[in-house]
């Protein structure tokens, strides 16, 4: 639970507002969980007074003498105002939608999925309220928690919720036909959307980064990335070793958080050996705990080849042998096998090169990485030359020279990665800044006659994804709200059983992604993916998300599913984010630093038919990056769900296939063309290439 209070509070008392007669006891940091590193907002004497008086905003003056001192104290030792005081003691996860005091479903299926977010099994940083990503908020203090827990159980079908940057504005008239939440987050004035802007704004709290799903409310756990992370695994083995068969096969990459530890996971269902590292014991234990980690090992030196070291029995995780050595004995074998590595992956890249030139053998064949280089100085990225402890008192005692030292550690993976790649390694960057960050580092990833998005590696996107989201496919996601496993299991075979039907016919390449996700989907029960919520994720093509939507509203009318389904997306999609290093770097019209497609997407979903929708600045590549957002729609067997689930899904991936279609993606092209003749309402403008470059020469030579 959150807050180590033995008297646990039940859903009604959660939800009647904040706790002020008599307010709770203030106990600070439960010393048991997790916690994000000190932010150093380096803010002047005026700033931290205007911090402090826009945190009592919320209470009322009766309390500002008692909170005052505890809120600046909060301010100065962890660089925030999270108001642990009011962090409530309750078994934080996701209840059956029935058990929340509500006047509405609506509201009740976003408390859910609130609580889903914070859920300690699910949230990287609980009691700060992060999901993942190492900054990722839900909200920015705990009263606005325990508010927007009130507002929704107050909450009627003519009322919608409107979110501030984790602030709840309060609830204001609509229609029934209205989204109940509309959520905005870091909505700044471009020319102020820097990093160091940010972290004074978050300090005041006045914004919020809520990366993609952490401040949409829409975070299914890891599973909600293994399900992508194996699609692009396998579509790299396609692409790069001319097969999809990855026996013997081994992936390098690092990080084991909310959202990059399912590559462990992912690594073993593509049938590969995935060799994970991990500078935080934490993580590195729950993913072990979870299963999704077969071995652990922190000795990078020495020891011989085995396979019969599995467990975790000391805090340090040390149990066995030298990566190299484990590895190569998983490569020959053939073995699927997850390994995490509790170090830093700078070390392990130097290894591995020390181990080509000593032996001319490379053991590594597809190699990335997913440490958080959106927020690279605070605590996102742990320079080589520093332990984990060091690096973390480091960056909050001296953020200049901890920049420093992260910069010469990203020139040194880089040097290593470099060397392995010219060896015949195959590396790509996983839209997580890698690449972004090391170029202003100053090391050599800079592409010879490459375009603003172009580096000496693709990104998944540009090389893997890309193609994959031209074609209409991204991550289509539910959640079964009555916390019932096989309403979960029934609904995976709903699924399976639509894209069986509707893939009969379909182009060849459209096929290959039908066959890849009812394999996925077939399986997926087998592989315990479920972490927090009853939720499941696939990737479909627009036909495919309608389709299933519609078979799984049937089945809630039916009484086959028991309770209402909410039905969601990562912001990570064919239309959702407008990202020119990650979901859109593979747009080559110029258009790729445009925000139109996302913000667009966000007003569409809102009055097709969404129950909440939501717009960031940030996500996946860092605050000041990307504009992106994402939706939730509650399916609860009726005609209205119905109608609501196809307008708005049939939009939510259109606008995007259409936006790429025109800045000349053959596979958008040829994907809107059919979705036109499947729906007659639809017109997309369509692009007339230039045919004769020659055109252009005379054109501006004249």
């Amino acid at each position: 639970h959150l807050g180590h209070n033995p008297q646990m509070l039940n859903l009604k008392d959660l939800c009647s507002g904040l706790p002020l007669d008599p307010m709770p006891p203030n106990r600070g940091r439960d010393p048991s969980m997790p916690h994000a590193p000190v932010r150093t907002p380096i803010l002047t004497p005026e700033e931290e007074r205007l911090a402090l008086r826009n945190s009592l905003r919320y209470f009322p003056p009766t309390h500002h003498n008692h909170l005052a001192s505890e809120f600046a104290q909060e301010l100065r030792q962890y660089g925030h105002i999270y108001m642990y005081r009011f962090c409530p003691p309750v078994h934080m996860r996701a209840y059956p939608i029935d058990q929340y005091p509500c006047r509405t479903p609506q509201a009740a299926s976003i408390m859910l999925m609130i609580m889903n977010n914070l859920d300690p099994a699910v949230a990287q940083f609980p009691q700060e309220l992060v999901t993942y990503g190492g900054n990722g908020q839900v909200f920015s203090n705990w009263a606005q928690f325990r508010l927007v827990m009130y507002y929704l159980s107050e909450m009627t079908e003519e009322q919608t919720l409107v979110m501030y940057s984790g602030h709840p504005a309060g609830l204001f008239p609509s229609l029934p036909s209205s989204p109940r939440a509309i959520i905005t987050n870091g909505m700044v004035i471009p020319n102020y959307s820097s990093r160091e802007q940010y972290e004074k704004m978050f300090a005041l709290g006045v914004s919020m980064y809520g990366q993609m799903t952490a401040g949409s409310y829409c975070y299914i756990g890891p599973q909600g990335i293994v399900h992508g992370t194996m699609l692009t695994v396998l579509n790299a083995g396609r692409r790069y070793l001319g097969s999809d068969d990855l026996r013997g096969r081994v992936l390098v990459t690092s990080g084991l958080g909310g959202m990059s530890g399912a590559q462990a996971k992912a690594a073993v269902i593509a049938g590969c050996v995935g060799v994970i590292a991990e500078v935080d014991a934490t993580p590195l234990r729950k993913r072990h705990e979870q299963g999704w980690l077969m071995e652990v090992t922190s000795d990078i030196e020495h020891s011989h080849a085995n396979t019969r070291h599995v467990g975790m029995t000391t805090p340090a995780c040390m149990l066995c042998e030298c990566p190299s050595d484990f590895h190569r004995e998983a490569k020959r074998s053939k073995t699927p096998l997850s390994l995490g590595y509790h170090g830093n992956v700078v070390d392990l890249w130097e290894r591995l090169l020390k181990e080509y030139e000593m032996t001319d053998e490379l053991l590594v064949d597809l190699g990335s990485d997913q440490t958080s280089l959106h927020n690279p100085f605070s605590g996102g990225y742990y320079p080589v030359q520093l332990s984990f402890q060091q690096a973390n008192q480091l960056m909050a005692t001296d953020p200049a020279h901890f920049k420093t030292m992260v910069h010469e550690s990203l020139c040194r993976q880089v040097a290593a990665i470099n060397k392995l790649s010219e060896a015949g390694m195959f590396f790509w960057d996983y839209g997580n800044a890698f690449l972004l960050e090391a170029q202003r580092a100053g090391a050599a990833v800079q592409k010879e006659g490459g375009g603003a998005t172009e580096f000496r590696y693709p990104s998944y996107v540009q090389h893997i994804m890309g193609d994959i989201f031209s074609l209409g496919f991204g991550p289509f996601r539910w959640v079964c709200t009555s916390g019932d496993s096989r309403d979960l299991a029934l609904t995976d075979d709903i699924a399976a059983t639509v894209l069986e039907e509707i893939s009969a016919n379909v182009t060849e390449r459209v096929q290959q992604q039908y066959n890849d996700n009812i394999r996925w989907i077939r399986e997926a029960g087998k592989h315990s993916m479920v972490v927090g919520s009853q939720a499941r994720i696939l990737y479909s093509d627009q036909k495919g998300r309608v389709c299933i939507a519609l078979a799984i509203n049937k089945a809630i009318a039916d009484g086959r599913v028991s309770a209402p389904v909410v039905i969601s997306r990562d912001h990570h999609d064919v239309s959702g984010t407008d990202s020119p290093f990650r979901e859109t770097s593979n747009v080559y019209d110029g258009s790729a630093f445009c925000a139109d497609m996302a913000v667009q997407n966000f007003v569409g979903d809102a009055f097709r038919g969404a129950t909440w929708v939501s717009l960031h600045n940030g996500g996946g590549v860092g605050w000041g990056e990307v504009i992106n957002g994402g939706f939730g729609l509650l399916l609860d067997g009726s005609e209205e769900a119905a109608k609501r689930a196809s307008l708005m899904l049939n939009w939510d991936v259109s606008n995007g296939v259409a936006r790429r279609c025109w800045s000349g993606n053959s596979n958008a092209y040829e994907t809107i063309q059919r979705t036109m003749k499947e729906q007659r309402q639809l017109r997309v403008t369509m692009p007339f290439p230039v045919q004769d470059e020659h055109v252009l020469d005379r054109a501006l030579q004249g």
